[in-house]
């Protein structure tokens, strides 16, 4: 440094720097967690020996702190590279009795340390592989038969050797700290979720437990791993959700569930609640349909098109329920009724209507239909306007009652103060996939109700499929 009276100091040290270099010595926060399975009584000694070692070890640091703050001057506490000591360690020139003190105590560090994340972490990988939740990784669930991880800990050692041949410990500790962090906001995330949605399997018996605890540990994560490095932070969090969905799409569906789950069973749970089960203003109707299909002996829809109809009506907004009626006892047609349900499903995904499917078992048809009616949907969420096809050929002998059945289901809409949309030549109905310029649909618009009904014209001119050039009739 020449004769210059002050040490000048790296320009690339510098506070979030250096909480990305400091984080990964203080992530043993979840060793116990990790070797749970050899603990005699892990629910009191996880706890209890986690506790005390986060109070042993900041005991330590704050105090090295204090020390280092009280012993050695600012300017060379910021010197990185030790010029100010002639290359050599700031806390090897105040050990006693000789600087090696220090070199030899951080070597049996970084070994313990190592040793440490070499134990822990293969154990957490295989019981992950064994679960099957990652379909990918499932290889390195096998290991000896005394329960080693062999080719979980052979993964592990292959990423810490990366780590190595990096050869920069500024370059590493930051993307060591992404993942400590996002590890511990999900914990802290899961456990807030399951407290929250109260999950009976969910109980801590920790006394001074709070959801509210967990809710501030992974703020405090996810503010720390931006203020670290934020393209980091980016990049670890599309490596998550990559990770995600991959596990929603692959992964095994096991008995404790999902979370992701549980939360939209309790929002759908507080949205019907707050759902009014009364008339809607007319600024809010929207057809909500009870799609009525009919079905042949081989549990087959008989119109196909109605559904086509149905997509191109909705869009995918609002309610839809996709219903049949089998006449019969249903502890006779289970099996017919779950192949009339797979088939029913099955049509709605190739036209794309979505909604849900209802099937009814009833001695009588008449009967059936009005179940339906009456009882289809939950709440608020009930649909307000009835969909079937114009009765084919019932003026033929073999047909004799599909005209009373017709009729009486007329009726009881009109009891049920509901729409009824009755589509006539509905197999000509264009299919989603094709595209008419020209033609017509005739809209017979018979009972006066404000207006509400003539929205679904302008709905049906919103998709891109038209009417045929024959032309079909909707009667309202």
């Amino acid at each position: 440094m020449g004769g210059l009276p002050y040490v000048f100091t790296d320009i690339m040290t510098y506070f979030t720097m250096l909480v990305g270099i400091y984080f990964p010595s203080v992530t043993g926060i979840m060793a116990g967690s990790n070797r749970s399975g050899d603990l005699k009584d892990a629910q009191k000694s996880i706890p209890t020996g986690t506790i005390l070692a986060i109070s042993t070890t900041s005991f330590i640091y704050l105090s090295c702190i204090v020390l280092f703050g009280a012993c050695i001057e600012g300017v060379i506490l910021r010197d990185k590279f030790g010029e100010a000591v002639n290359g050599n360690l700031v806390v090897g020139t105040l050990a006693w009795p000789s600087p090696w003190v220090i070199v030899i105590g951080s070597f049996f560090s970084t070994c313990g340390a190592g040793l440490q994340s070499l134990t822990g972490a293969p154990r957490l990988l295989q019981a992950i592989a064994r679960d099957g939740i990652v379909p990918f990784i499932q290889i390195f669930g096998h290991g000896k038969a005394n329960g080693e991880p062999t080719w979980a800990l052979l993964l592990t050692a292959g990423i810490c050797e990366i780590g190595i041949l990096i050869a920069s410990l500024d370059s590493v500790a930051p993307i060591l700290s992404m993942f400590f962090l996002m590890c511990y906001m999900f914990v802290n995330l899961a456990c807030a979720v399951q407290t929250l949605l109260r999950t009976p399997n969910w109980r801590p018996r920790f006394k001074y437990y709070h959801w509210t605890l967990s809710f501030l540990g992974m703020s405090l994560c996810l503010a720390l791993m931006f203020i670290c490095s934020w393209y980091y932070a980016l990049i670890a969090m599309l490596i998550a959700g990559c990770i995600y969905k991959y596990i929603e799409y692959r992964g095994a569906e096991k008995e404790w569930g999902d979370g992701i789950r549980g939360l939209s069973l309790n929002a759908a749970r507080y949205a019907l609640l707050r759902v009014e089960d009364g008339p809607p203003h007319t600024k809010n109707w929207r057809p909500q349909l009870l799609v009525l299909l009919n079905l042949d002996n081989e549990q087959l829809v008989k119109h196909p098109r109605l559904l086509s109809f149905t997509s191109q009506l909705k869009a995918g907004k609002g309610l839809t329920i996709v219903g049949s009626v089998l006449q019969g006892i249903y502890l006779d047609k289970c099996t017919e009724t779950q192949k009339a349900e797979e088939n029913v499903k099955a049509l709605m995904g190739v036209e794309k209507t979505k909604g849900f499917c209802q099937i009814v078992v009833s001695p009588n048809f008449r009967d059936g239909i009005s179940y339906l009616i009456q009882s289809a949907g939950l709440g608020g969420m009930k649909h307000n306007t009835v969909l079937m096809a114009w009765p084919q050929s019932w003026k033929q002998t073999e047909n004799r009652f599909s005209w009373k059945h017709f009729v009486d289901t007329v009726r009881e809409t009109t009891a049920a103060q509901q729409a009824l949309l009755v589509a006539k030549n509905i197999d000509l109905f264009p299919t989603n996939q094709e595209r008419f310029t020209e033609g017509n649909t005739d809209v017979w618009w018979i009972v006066h109700d404000g207006g509400m009904l003539m929205l679904l014209p302008f709905l049906l001119r919103q998709h891109k499929a038209r009417t045929t050039e024959n032309g079909w009739d909707l009667v309202f």
